[in-house]
């Protein structure tokens, strides 16, 4: 297993790579920039005209204080550029970095993130890392809560659906299952703030955010109810759509396990049922079921909950991404991507070394990678 880890922690490099190479490559035909988003704010055909970008010299480039620019004639690669001084167009290439070839640009990128330096925000004069930082608790609250409750609830679930296939408990929690699959969260948020969070009805829970405007002057006790009671709603919304896919998978997989010769050997020889089912059964159905833990807490942690951030005025990761990629922030939208990616490429490493626990018949150090 040491070996095989070692590959695999070894192939991350390349991996990292290549698709640093895909995405920037893609990022230079995408239309629309950082440089064209300042123009159009400049022209006044952009919501939000007057954003400010500071200039290479360190001063502060506006819409309003950049009016002077317009009416020169210039011709420019940039679309709705014609009018404004070249000199101008310059000085945002140089600002965000574009008056250098692809090449070098790329490559320089590459340097900077093999040490961790991914740069600043393009639009709010931060350090990207500290962005990534200052919005992860809200991430990892949304995600590892939903990710936890969602696994410790709906495997005993699948398998005691399993277990007890096609009778009435099978048949009622499927239909429940089902109601709450086909109901989207962002809608479920919504009617749970109507019901729950706002003054129609029963205004039990806090209708947004975190935590409580004086969580500071709580008692350390006082502060951990505050937390969770905020995070009912949310949650909730987003465990409906996780119950439903994960108990059915479960469930699937410990039916399949179940009918197979080797479980009919087992009972045949003697063996409880409890022994047939936890002690043969469960490591081999269970193989699926972690296959999908890194997508699965991944999603939850960055795009999943991205809808119940808005809804919720949560300031995530999610809601960062989404931002950084309708400004066009592309330090933002390379780090946080890189950031994303390392993280997917550890926890397969950490699902595989899972497997190995989960049923020591699994040999990895044969393979290749």
């Amino acid at each position: 297993m040491g070996d095989y880890i070692i590959r695999r922690i070894l192939l991350i490099v390349p991996t990292l790579l290549i698709i640093m190479v895909v995405n920037f490559t893609i990022i230079q035909f995408a239309p629309g920039g950082p440089v064209e988003k300042i123009i159009a704010e400049i022209q006044g055909t952009s919501v939000g005209a007057g954003a400010r970008v500071t200039g290479s010299g360190g001063s502060e480039v506006s819409g309003s204080a950049s009016q002077s620019s317009i009416g020169q004639g210039a011709e420019s690669k940039y679309r709705g550029a014609q009018g404004l001084d070249p000199e101008f167009i310059a000085e945002l290439e140089e600002r965000f970095g574009f008056d250098k070839p692809l090449y070098v640009r790329f490559f320089t990128m590459v340097w900077d993130f093999l040490r961790f330096d991914f740069g600043e925000s393009y639009y709010k004069d931060q350090k990207v890392v500290d962005l990534v930082l200052e919005k992860m608790p809200v991430s990892i609250s949304l995600g590892v809560w939903t990710f936890l409750i969602g696994y410790i609830v709906s495997i005993p679930l699948g398998i005691r659906k399993a277990v007890n296939d096609g009778t009435p408990f099978d048949v009622w929690t499927s239909f429940v299952i089902v109601i709450g699959y086909a109901i989207p969260s962002f809608l479920l948020a919504v009617l749970l703030q109507v019901l729950f969070a706002g003054a129609s009805f029963w205004p039990i829970f806090p209708l947004r955010g975190l935590v409580s405007d004086n969580f500071a002057d709580l008692n350390w006790w006082e502060q951990i109810l505050d937390y969770l009671w905020h995070l009912v709603l949310p949650i909730t919304a987003l465990l409906v759509g996780a119950f439903a896919n994960l108990t059915m998978l479960t469930k699937n997989s410990f039916l399949d396990q179940i009918n197979s010769q080797y479980v009919l050997t087992a009972r045949a020889k003697g063996l409880t049922e409890r022994r047939v089912l936890y002690g043969h059964v469960f490591r081999n159905a269970m193989l699926i079921v972690i296959a999908g833990f890194p997508s699965a807490l991944l999603g939850m942690l960055f795009t999943g909950a991205l809808l119940i951030e808005f809804l919720f005025n949560l300031d995530g990761l999610g809601r960062l991404g989404f931002e950084a990629a309708i400004e066009r922030d592309y330090p933002l939208v390379f780090g946080t991507l890189y950031f994303f990616t390392l993280l997917g490429l550890l926890m397969a490493i950490i699902r595989d070394i899972t497997y190995g626990f989960i049923d020591p018949r699994i040999d990895f150090e044969g393979r290749d990678v």
